[in-house]
C-alpha cells in the first residue's frame, strides 16, 4: 500500500499516475482545509488522454470549509502504465488530495 499526497491547482493535474502492473486506487480524499467553499474534479485519465468531459468520474463537488469529500465505494483499477486519477480545485492550494493504492 502507498500514499500520496498532493496539493491541487486550477488546472487538472495527476495526483497519482500508474508506473506498473495493476495498480488498485482503495481511497481518494479530497481534504478543503480552508474557510471558504471550494469546488473540485476529478478524472481518471487513460495514458496519453488529456483530463475532459470524457474522463471526469465526479463534477463541480462543493467541499465545504474545513471538511473532507472521501470516495472510497468505487474500486478503480488502473491497468497500464500512465493511467492517472487527476483533479482541480476552485483556489490553488484550497484543497489537498490524499490517494491510497495497492498493488494488485
Amino acid at each position: 500500500m502507498a500514499i500520496f499526497n498532493t496539493p491541487l491547482t486550477t488546472n487538472a493535474a495527476s495526483i497519482f499516475t500508474n508506473v506498473s502492473g495493476n495498480t488498485a486506487i482503495s481511497t481518494v480524499h479530497l481534504c478543503n482545509y480552508t474557510g471558504n467553499i471550494q469546488v473540485a474534479n476529478l478524472y481518471v485519465v487513460p495514458n496519453a488522454a488529456v483530463a475532459s468531459s470524457g474522463t471526469i468520474i465526479y463534477s463541480n463537488v462543493s467541499i465545504s470549509p474545513y471538511n473532507t469529500l472521501i470516495m472510497s465505494v468505487e474500486k478503480i483499477i488502473l491497468s497500464t502504465v500512465g493511467d492517472s486519477i487527476q483533479a482541480n480545485c476552485s483556489n490553488v492550494g484550497a484543497v489537498t488530495a490524499t490517494v491510497s493504492t495497492i498493488g494488485v
